[in-house]
């Protein structure tokens, strides 16, 4: 029996689907008559770059195509493993004698970014003066790493993986025609798994074909997600939920739960950045940074600290005890001595300040209201305001600490325009700090320990974006 890719694979150009972009010129060429000596059709894996191609060189020479015929007039050449310029040298020697029976004799070079420089420079001359009855197709999925010489001297074809719409559409009418019950969950998924391309949509659609007992039982999206190890939709969900709250409980037992079942941390991730890129959040990116990450080996460990890494982070307020204030000249921006997660700045009477109408707080106060602070800011900021909600605080004599619990959080808050913000509404002569969690835990406990032997230290190191 035929697999499904091979049966539903075009023959002929209208045949094609959804890359009108190529198509269309095409088609336009071969009823014209008029052809390039050289084409270049680029695109990720899988789009169709090289069926296009076997079918234009059928159509050109007006020859039936089936799927496993072979024309001494069309040549593929892999270049992976023909990348040599001697390789090259030949085809020239073999590109100067006329066909045999078609108009033309038609070259398929497969991944020619794979060719050698010296090759590309062979071929390059070939593409100068080419024989009249010669056409060259070339295919590849790094166009960057065709030499422009190339690239110049041929019509260029960007190919595009199919969007979900097309795709599902597509799966949709070869599982009418197979007599494939499956709802449309279960090709959604399948859509989604294939990543846009029609080979490896259908074939997954005749991998999964086979889940059906009978000819009454439908094919489900819980179905597939078993034969295909995914994880459950719903445990995908409630991970992002459970790392957005900091629930280091619900992360724990629902990663175990998952993996306990077969699926593979691999997957995990690849659906978890999925899900993230559909709805990024600032406060999601962290874990974004991390997941490409989770692979073998130790992929287990490697998606468990993906998770937790950002999420541990909650310090007893003891641990950040507010140092004793400096007696260096006031600056507005990030002193050079600092440890690694704190930004300390001290206010400064600006124009901004002394113009401002707003009632400044008593500076003599021992208490610190937090509450009230971020009131002011939220009249002028809300998105300041909010993000300090999501911080906690410690007021200790003159100084202010800002602790926040998310790397990102603190490089909001610390960047130039909002550190301004955040200064004009202390009180005068009151020192800001704004620390991470994350990084004062473990920092702190490492500079106490190289402390103990060697002394007082004071790490200079310039603040960073955290991922």
């Amino acid at each position: 029996m035929k697999a499904l890719y091979r049966k539903y694979r075009p023959t002929k150009i209208s045949d094609v689907i959804g890359e009108d972009q190529v198509t269309t010129p095409l088609a336009s060429a071969l009823k014209s008559g008029k052809f390039s000596h050289s084409y270049l059709f680029t695109g990720p894996r899988g789009c169709g770059k090289t069926s296009v191609a076997r079918i234009f060189a059928h159509e050109v020479n007006h020859f039936p195509y089936e799927i496993e015929d072979s024309y001494t007039d069309i040549i593929e050449i892999d270049a992976a493993s023909n990348t040599g310029v001697d390789n090259i040298r030949e085809l020239r020697e073999k590109a100067a004698i006329a066909p045999s029976k078609g108009k033309y004799k038609v070259y398929i070079i497969d991944e020619v970014h794979m060719l050698s420089k010296s090759a590309f420079n062979a071929l390059l001359k070939t593409l100068e003066e080419p024989p009249a009855h010669v056409i060259f197709i070339m295919a590849t999925t790094d166009a960057y790493k065709v030499p422009i010489t190339i690239t110049s001297r041929a019509q260029v074809y960007n190919f595009q993986l199919a969007s979900p719409d097309v795709m599902l559409k597509h799966l949709r009418t070869i599982a009418k025609n197979e007599k494939i019950a499956i709802d449309d969950d279960a090709l959604g998924i399948i859509v989604a798994r294939g990543g846009g391309s029609f080979r490896d949509s259908i074939s997954l659609l005749d991998q999964i074909s086979t889940l059906s007992s009978d000819d009454k039982s439908v094919i489900s999206k819980e179905m597939v997600e078993s034969a295909l190890g995914l994880p459950e939709e719903t445990n995908c969900l409630n991970l992002l939920k459970a790392y957005e709250e900091q629930d280091q409980a619900t992360i724990t037992h629902l990663l175990k739960t998952i993996l306990s079942t077969g699926t593979k941390p691999e997957i995990v991730a690849e659906n978890i950045i999925a899900r993230i890129i559909e709805n990024p959040k600032p406060e999601l990116l962290p874990l974004l940074a991390k997941l490409p990450e989770v692979k073998s080996p130790f992929a287990e460990a490697k998606i468990l600290l993906a998770f937790l890494g950002y999420s541990s982070a909650q310090a007893d307020t003891r641990a950040f005890a507010a140092p004793k204030p400096t007696k260096a000249a006031p600056v507005t921006t990030q002193t050079a001595q600092t440890t690694p997660a704190i930004t300390k700045t001290v206010q400064q009477a600006t124009p901004e300040t002394e113009d401002r109408k707003e009632p400044k707080p008593d500076a003599k106060k021992t208490e610190f209201d937090w509450d009230a602070y971020i009131n002011n800011i939220e009249a002028v900021n809300i998105g300041i305001s909010t993000t300090l909600k999501k911080c906690r605080f410690i007021f200790n004599n003159d100084t202010l600490q800002i602790i926040t619990e998310r790397k990102i959080h603190k490089t909001i808050l610390s960047s130039t325009n909002n550190l301004k913000v955040l200064q004009k509404f202390l009180p005068e002569g009151i020192m800001l700090e704004i620390g991470d969690a994350t990084e004062i835990a473990s920092s702190s406990s490492k500079y106490e320990q190289i402390s103990d032997i060697m002394g007082d230290i004071t790490e200079v190191k310039a603040d960073g974006v955290p991922f």
